[in-house]
C-alpha cells in the first residue's frame, strides 16, 4: 500500500505501535460483542462480534454506545 501525503510520518504514525484500551468480550441482549468498560457492569460497544444482520440497524447496539451487561 503507498500513502501519498504531505504530513510528515511522524504525525501519520503517531500511536502505531502502542496498545489500545483493554477490551471484553461480553454477551447482552443475547449478541457477543466486543466493549470498553467505562463502570462495572458498563460499557461502551466497540464492535459486534456474533449477532443478525438486523442488530446492525438497531441504533441502540451501534459502536460507541453505553450499554449494560452481567458476568454470566
Amino acid at each position: 500500500m503507498t500513502l501519498h501525503t504531505i504530513m510528515p510520518l511522524e504525525l501519520v504514525l503517531q500511536g502505531y505501535g502502542e496498545e489500545g484500551e483493554p477490551m471484553l468480550d461480553v454477551t447482552a441482549k443475547g449478541i457477543r460483542m466486543l466493549v470498553i468498560p467505562v463502570a462495572p457492569g458498563c460499557g461502551k460497544i466497540v464492535r459486534l462480534l456474533d449477532c443478525s444482520l438486523y442488530d446492525y440497524l438497531d441504533p441502540t447496539l451501534a459502536p460507541g454506545s453505553l450499554i449494560t451487561f452481567g458476568f454470566e
